[in-house]
């Protein structure tokens, strides 16, 4: 039944999901500087080809990786610091960060970067051989989700494909198909769906004989689909649909640009009616001697020498290059890194330095909460604890003005009576709250034990006056 499930899916979803990863590809590709200059033609010259213009020589396709600076602007602003989660008990908020590992900033990092490119990232959970609880990042391209039909568009379902090898260390396309209960694996050499069969690589013992036995099919014990989505925002659309045609736009005229400069540097002689020696004694005799002969009939003859140059419009070049450039920025909702002058400004204005790149972040976060959320709960569901009241606090990575800051924690201690926690947690050098109130305990405690050494011998009770006597 479920082989017959999964061929519908497969077929029903394949136009679309070869669309889906289309567009993922090229953004992974302008992610990492591939952009599509390089397979165009040249744009030394829009209206003549390189054969039709022998002034036209110059090929240089030069990118500019300016999606790879906004994606990894926007994941280095939410996940240096990423989200800490308080469930209310601290115990499980250990044992939360235990199973979350040191592997945890990475993994965000590349959601963030995921999400960037794919428009959203996916998260693959499981527990392994030794009962431990494990997480990781999938390759957005590899999964095809399958929703309900009601208003919440609930997960169902979730089909991962990709390429492994087979019992016979043949390639072969694998099909994992994930439930709430069960993973089903089927496989297929060539990708065809009507020579898709079952993959046996899952063992499972026989309770009766003790016997291992080969199977495809995988129960989870979630209850739920294990796999996280976290959607780029709302319309899960890839940062690169704003900037691709700016991107290019700069690429196309800045190579221009640098082939006009190379291309200048040749210079073409035209010589009308010339009757001397062949071209190569013209022009050893050019090289050598800086002069050239000319033998002329009369005012009326057109006789003569002229070199053929290049008309490049500079200003009008450098000007499109600083508006499409400043359109990159405000499009993807950037920080242009040669436009800003800190110094020691207020927080005020930083805050409207960061305030599109906020706007960004914030539409991702508010996605990224949903999909934390589960893998908190999962993790404490594996853990037999599970969480009533959950809250993530998210911290920026980004330029403060530390005095403010400083004075506006002074100022909520004593006038507001925040609690110490909330201090904490909003403190730009506080990482870990829990670490840092365990620290501020341990000080207490060895200030304690030094006030003790240092006045114990003195006995306050007794009220000796100054002269050590008594006092009557």
């Amino acid at each position: 039944m479920e082989l017959e499930v999964i061929k519908k899916l497969i077929d029903s979803s394949r136009i679309e999901h070869d669309k889906f990863i289309e567009k993922a590809n090229v953004a992974e590709a302008y992610y990492k500087g591939n952009n599509d200059i390089l397979e165009k033609r040249s744009p030394s010259n829009e209206v003549q080809s390189r054969s039709d213009n022998p002034l036209r020589t110059a090929d240089n396709r030069i990118t500019h990786n300016w999606h790879g600076l906004l994606v990894n602007q926007k994941a280095s602003y939410m996940f240096t610091y990423p989200p800490l989660f308080d469930t209310g008990d601290k115990e499980l908020n250990e044992f939360i960060a235990e199973v979350l590992g040191d592997e945890y900033p990475k993994e965000c990092n590349t959601l963030g970067v995921n999400a960037d490119n794919c428009g959203l990232a996916w998260l693959h959970v499981w527990i392994d051989e030794t009962n431990s609880f494990q997480y990781a990042n999938v390759d957005p391209k590899q999964i095809t989700p399958v929703y309900s039909s009601d208003l919440k568009k609930r997960l169902i379902a979730v089909l991962r494909t990709y390429k492994s090898l087979d019992d016979t260390g043949e390639k072969c396309t694998v099909y994992e198909y994930w439930t709430d209960k069960e993973c089903y694996r089927f496989s297929s050499k060539d990708g065809n769906t009507s020579n898709i069969v079952a993959f046996n690589s899952f063992e499972k013992k026989n309770l009766d004989t003790g016997d291992i036995e080969q199977t495809n099919v995988y129960p989870h014990n979630f209850g739920e689909v294990p796999f996280i989505e976290f959607p780029n925002n709302s319309f899960k659309i890839s940062n690169l649909d704003n900037i691709k045609k700016l991107v290019d736009v700069y690429d196309k005229v800045f190579s221009g640009y640098v082939n006009d400069i190379e291309d200048i540097q040749e210079v073409i002689f035209v010589l009308t009616n010339y009757g001397g020696a062949d071209l190569d004694e013209f022009l050893g005799s050019l090289k050598r001697y800086k002069t050239v002969d000319l033998q002329n009939d009369g005012p009326d003859d057109k006789s003569g020498l002229n070199p053929m140059t290049i008309d490049i419009p500079v200003e009008a070049r450098n000007k499109l290059l600083e508006i499409t450039r400043k359109a990159i920025f405000v499009q993807g909702q950037g920080i242009d890194p040669e436009r800003q002058e800190f110094g020691n400004v207020s927080g005020v204005a930083l805050k409207f330095v960061y305030s599109l790149l906020e706007l960004k972040a914030g539409m991702t976060e508010t996605e990224f909460r949903l999909g934390f959320g589960r893998l908190v709960r999962m993790i404490a569901k594996h853990l037999g604890k599970p969480v009533k009241k959950l809250t993530q606090t998210w911290t920026r990575n980004m330029i403060t003005n530390d005095v403010e800051t400083a004075e506006i924690a002074s100022q909520s201690s004593s006038d507001f009576k925040v609690s110490n926690r909330t201090l904490l947690t909003n403190h730009p050098w506080v990482e870990d709250v829990e670490d840092e109130l365990k620290q501020l305990e341990e000080d207490k405690k060895k200030k304690l034990e030094y006030e003790q050494k240092a006045f114990g011998s003195y006995d306050f009770k007794q009220g000796n006056g100054i002269d050590g006597q008594e006092e009557d």
